[in-house]
């Protein structure tokens, strides 16, 4: 199996991924950028809230834009999926399917899944009336029949921040009891929010818009859209391989240069605590990859590795700043 080699390694070909590479290459890092091709944001179909983008834009859009972007600056990128990752000789070693690759500094952007409902035919609804986010997504539901899908004290803040846009709010839990604890249960009953607990058999929808929720014995519930609060999964498993913290979720612990606890590892995106926003996840990419430029910066005057390049400049380029003085007016 070959060996690939790069100054910075980047997991992960999202929004967080792509922007660090743009930023690593633009300062001159040799970077690749390993893609596995599950960027949540092929999820999205429309975009409503990226800033630029007044009319919406689909999220494989964004990614097929950043990726030529950061081409142009010089990052390479390779399809593959990372096995494993350990240190070795002071660099980090990844294990893919297709080759070995090594580098200095490592950027994990490997991103979460969100869990989607367990309905039969539901499909085909998500990004058009199956959400995740109702910070994304809350605004383009105003005035719907909005179902809130789970059974946690989440589901009930999801279904309590829904009431801004719509006074026409259910929690449907499938059959599942209810793990909300006293407090939340008070809030349901208070702003009357109704819970409908029975296991869900299907659904009733046009193309890819909900219509109604099905029940055993041809009860529908009818909504226009539905939020799922099921849950997420983080990819965090090469940060703990090579001995990054995570936190109770599974989130890879930062700091604010989003640097983990492992020296020369950093996360970006929403494997970390960052509420999960693409911009957000781009903005944070960002901020990674000038902390590892500043990080390789400094090791270069530490180890002299500057000064070789400087040597190799003076002695290839032979290229010196001219001053031109202005000759005195006679």
């Amino acid at each position: 199996m070959r060996t690939r080699s790069a100054a910075v390694i980047v997991v992960g070909g999202g929004l967080a991924g792509i922007s660090a590479a743009i930023y690593l290459a633009r300062a001159k890092r040799e970077t690749l950028v390993i893609d596995s091709g599950r960027s949540m944001a092929r999820w999205e179909p429309d975009v409503q809230n990226y800033l630029g983008f007044p009319s919406g834009v689909p999220g494989d859009r964004l990614v097929s834009k950043g990726r030529t972007q950061a081409r142009r600056f010089g990052a390479k990128f390779q399809r593959d999926e990372i096995l494993s990752a350990g240190r070795k000789d002071g660099h980090f070693v990844l294990k893919g399917k297709r080759a070995v690759y090594r580098c200095e500094r490592l950027l994990l952007a490997t991103g979460i899944f969100h869990i989607p409902p367990d309905i039969q035919g539901i499909k085909p609804c998500l990004g058009h009336s199956l959400f995740f986010c109702k910070d994304c997504d809350g605004f383009r539901v105003q005035r719907k029949a909005v179902g809130i899908y789970g059974w946690s004290n989440e589901t009930v803040e999801y279904a309590l921040g829904m009431l801004f846009y719509s006074s026409c709010v259910a929690v449907v839990t499938d059959g599942r009891e209810p793990r909300w604890d006293e407090q939340h249960a008070e809030w349901l009953r208070h702003y009357e929010i109704p819970v409908y607990p029975k296991r869900i058999v299907g659904v009733t929808r046009s193309g890819t818009r909900l219509q109604a929720l099905n029940y055993p014995d041809d009860a529908k519930l009818l909504v226009d859209v539905l939020f799922t609060t099921r849950g997420d999964i983080y990819f965090n498993k090469l940060a703990k391989q090579l001995g990054a913290e995570t936190n109770e979720d599974g989130e890879v612990v930062v700091n604010l240069d989003m640097h983990t606890t492992v020296q020369g590892l950093y996360a970006a995106g929403c494997v970390t605590p960052a509420n999960c926003q693409m911009i957000i996840a781009a903005g944070q990419g960002a901020t990674a990859a000038q902390a590892i430029n500043r990080d390789l910066f400094v090791d270069s005057l530490k180890t002299h590795k500057l000064r070789r390049v400087r040597q190799r400049q003076v002695a290839s380029d032979r290229i010196r700043p001219v001053i031109r003085v202005k000759p005195p007016a006679s």
